[in-house]
């Protein structure tokens, strides 16, 4: 037996007493600005023009959190471009929708499909969260002797969790379990990610179509522009979005990152993909990669020599045009695009935008209406109780931190 940590008696909540919470936190402050520098620095003829809103876009969901990660990134990326103060900052916009309208940014809170898939998972992930979190239970019964439940190990999970991302404090509640179970307690945090997030059925991406196409959209012009040889200052040159992972994983997806093997192909065919497999097997989705805090998402459009015969676009010129992405600033190769990691932006919009372009967002986020039954029919009485049954039993089948999409 393994002495109680003296830890436990004397603990109090950091948060105890605060009535208010949600705000981004100093650290994630520090994390947008520099990765606004680092963004700065890559892509160095990208950001020298002069700012203007409409050449540098900048937009966040209307929560704080989303709009102040906007604000300290936009300081990172125009810091020495204007007068104001010693580090010659200067003003900019950021613009933000209506949280009941934005569909670009917020898709989940406006999608009914969704939010009803969502409600009717989210008990059969607990229930597949049960037997893992029932053997840690029994794990730290017998090595502390408390009288653990697993409420209580779910709780002290996420007390380790936010001590060490918050805090920096990985002595206390993360100190209780070991190892190996610190990987299972990591696949149910991904086994839900990806359940009601995810791959785990298609309407948790396919809500995401507006945000696709806005991408693609802008490209387009950016191409437009190009080929016209419009002067500097005249068309947009960086899209900038701030969200939230409910945005970026769903994007994510649209995209085909993190899938094993022929996954994608699966998708195109509309099948169902497996679980995220069980320690220690390998596997691609892992939430702390997906969707990491400031996790972000970038499409970058290049351009390289070809065709110009005048001012008709052809599309052998279009083909000199070239997307990479980057997942937390690292480059991904695209299943959809040969595992490639520059995709010609034919190509791009061939294999990984348009099979998901049938779809439409008014279509897919419309609760489809129920018949009604007739309440005496004995046949229709009959028919409730079954499908009652398979719904309890986990058969039903129905039509799931900042994060930036740049």
């Amino acid at each position: 037996m393994k002495k109680i940590p003296s830890w436990i008696k004397g603990w109090e909540s950091r948060w105890k007493g605060r009535t208010k919470g949600g705000e981004l936190v100093s650290e994630g402050e520090e994390e947008l600005h520099n990765l606004a520098i680092r963004v700065k620095d890559r892509f160095q003829g990208l950001f020298d023009e002069e700012y203007h809103p409409d050449v540098y876009s900048i937009r966040a969901t209307q929560v704080p959190r989303a709009s102040a990660s906007a604000v300290a990134f936009g300081i990172g990326l125009l810091s020495g471009k204007g007068k104001l103060g010693p580090a010659k900052n200067r003003a900019f916009s950021v613009l933000s929708e209506s949280r009941a309208s934005d569909i670009c940014l917020r898709f989940f809170d406006s999608c009914e499909t969704y939010k009803d898939y969502r409600k009717r998972k989210e008990p059969d992930v607990e229930k597949q969260k049960e037997p893992i979190l029932e053997r840690i239970t029994s794990a730290l019964v017998n090595r502390y002797h408390l009288n653990f439940t697993t409420q209580d190990v779910s709780s002290l999970w996420f007390l380790c969790k936010q001590e060490a991302s918050l805090l920096n404090i990985t002595n206390q509640a993360c100190q209780l379990f070991n190892e190996a179970e610190v990987y299972f307690l990591e696949w149910t945090d991904d086994l839900e990610g990806f359940v009601l997030k995810g791959y785990g059925e298609s309407i948790n991406y396919r809500m995401g179509l507006p945000l696709l196409k806005d991408v693609v959209q802008s490209m387009e012009e950016a191409i437009i522009a190009k080929e016209e040889n419009r002067p500097d200052g005249t068309y947009e040159k960086a899209r900038l979005r701030f969200a939230h992972a409910e945005t970026v994983v769903p994007f994510s997806c649209l995209l085909g990152l993190f899938l094993e093997g022929s996954d994608f192909e699966k998708i195109q065919r509309e099948e169902s993909l497996d679980l995220p497999a069980l320690p220690p097997q390998r596997r691609n989705w892992k939430g702390s990669v997906v969707a990491p805090f400031a996790g972000n998402n970038m499409l970058i459009l290049y351009q390289c020599p070809g065709k110009t015969d005048g001012s008709k676009i052809s599309r052998d010129q279009k083909s000199s045009y070239f997307v990479q992405v980057l997942h937390n600033e690292a480059p991904v190769s695209m299943p959809g695009c040969g595992n490639k990691d520059f995709c010609p932006f034919e190509e791009f919009k061939e294999k990984i935008v348009e099979p998901h372009l049938k779809h439409d967002f008014d279509a897919v986020c419309k609760l489809k209406p129920v018949a009604r039954q007739e309440p005496s029919s004995f046949i229709s009485k009959l028919s409730n109780f079954f499908l009652g049954l398979f719904s309890q039993k986990g058969y039903r089948v129905s039509a799931r931190n900042v994060k930036t999409e740049l």
